[in-house]
């Protein structure tokens, strides 16, 4: 059997969809291996797979401050924070292929938001995987980049908006561009810019769906197999008059947000569950509290989620594909990253609404009544719910990753069911 390696940024929800993609490959006799900074090996689960340190803790960014960042990318944090992704992929070309050459690793799943992974494996001559955790960074000029809160629209006007907003997003990225580039150049691969030239030809896995995006081009070794989750999920129960609200393990500290959503869940007379993933204290969930909410630190997603009938979310993917999968309407709030994009989608398709944050809490109460009450929105997840049902989850994509990684040859759509 093979030694595949997984390569990904250190955060929660993309080592967790990992892991899930990593357990058939295991079950089948394979060995993986994680390579991050030493500080990700909190984020494993999974004590079948293996963990190598890579970089110099002084050179590298201290993963805390990295994910401080994240929860803050805002002003010239975001700019701080580009900085810190640019050192870890400098670190990571530069220490990996070595690790891989000592570990004897025969292939790679790269995740598509760490371009380390398909640089280092291209240079070593290895056959990768790239896994889409959130939303593709697959480019199509047709349509606005993933982290862009844009509509779809195929006007000029339309058109324009995101050709000149790719534009500015690439110059926001340049430094870590930058690295990519010199890197690129050092191994003999040519010009290469950005994450999307950094995506493998034999091909890629992504935890979307075709219908939860708007209409786009993809290569044919693209295959959206939807969520990545370690198992299925058990048939849906009776539904509750309850709404579930969670920000994700990054933003879990927004209370005046949570606090929003609290006072309009009382004003539309429905029950509110919070999971606010640690980021919030005693005092703050005791006043969330008086204004009727009841909160935990972690909840069982889609366990609730199959009780709930909406869910309030910054539009992070594994939360809305959590919704389609138990059918149930979204109120997106999107904060940051590709959550815009998803957030759009999310309209696009019909299964929700998407509001500011900044916005009040009539604001908030007049969605949530309108999600709670026209049952439109339910009717038009349901096809989604029966395509993510088929799409295969993390089997489906051990498959293709273990084709592509073994025969070295491009695993076309259609070719594994």
């Amino acid at each position: 059997m093979s030694h595949y390696a997984i390569i990904a940024p250190p955060l929660y929800s993309h080592v967790r969809a990992l892991e899930a993609l990593a357990q058939p490959l295991l079950a089948r006799g394979h060995r993986i291996t994680f390579f991050q900074q030493a500080q990700a090996r909190t984020l494993l689960r999974d004590p079948r797979s293996g963990f190598i340190a890579v970089g110099d803790a002084e050179r590298s960014p201290p993963l805390a401050q990295t994910l401080r960042l994240m929860a803050h990318p805002a002003g010239t944090g975001m700019f701080r924070l580009i900085d810190h992704l640019a050192q870890t992929t400098d670190t990571l070309c530069r220490e990996l292929p070595a690790a891989f050459a000592r570990a004897g690793i025969d292939g790679v799943i790269a995740d598509q938001m760490e371009a380390a992974g398909g640089l280092v494996a291209e240079a070593m001559g290895l056959p990768f995987v790239s896994v889409a955790c959130a939303l593709p960074v697959n480019r199509d000029e047709t349509l606005p980049l993933a982290v862009m809160p844009f509509s779809y629209g195929t006007d000029a006007r339309s058109r324009k908006r995101y050709q000149t907003s790719t534009r500015i997003y690439d110059w926001l990225m340049r430094s870590h561009g930058a690295v990519i580039a010199r890197h690129a150049r050092a191994f003999g691969l040519g010009e290469r810019r950005g994450l999307q030239d950094c995506l493998s030809p034999l091909a890629q896995v992504a935890q979307t769906l075709p219908g939860f995006d708007f209409p786009r081009h993809l290569p044919e070794c693209f295959h959206a197999v939807g969520p990545l989750r370690a198992a299925a999920l058990p048939p849906l129960g009776e539904k509750q008059p309850l709404a579930f609200a969670s920000l994700g393990t990054l933003q879990g500290h927004r209370f005046r947000l949570f606090r929003t959503v609290a006072r309009a869940c009382q004003q539309t007379g429905i029950r509110l569950l919070i999971a606010h993933c640690g980021g919030l204290n005693v005092h703050q969930t005791a006043r969330l509290r008086d204004d009727g909410a009841r909160t935990v630190d972690f909840a069982d997603q889609p366990a609730v989620l199959r009780r709930a009938s909406v869910v309030i979310t910054h539009a992070g993917l594994n939360t809305v594909m959590d919704a389609i999968a138990t059918a149930t309407p979204v109120l997106a709030v999107p904060l940051a990253f590709d959550q815009p994009g998803v957030a759009a989608r999310v309209e696009y398709c019909g299964i929700g609404r998407r509001l500011s944050r900044f916005a009040g809490h009539d604001a908030f109460a007049e969605s949530l009544y309108d999600l709670l009450t026209d049952e439109e929105y339910r009717h038009r997840l349901l096809p989604l719910r029966a395509e993510l049902e088929r799409a295969g989850g993390a089997a489906r994509g051990a498959a293709i990753v273990e084709q592509a990684l073994e025969t070295r040859q491009p695993v076309v759509r259609g070719s594994i069911c």
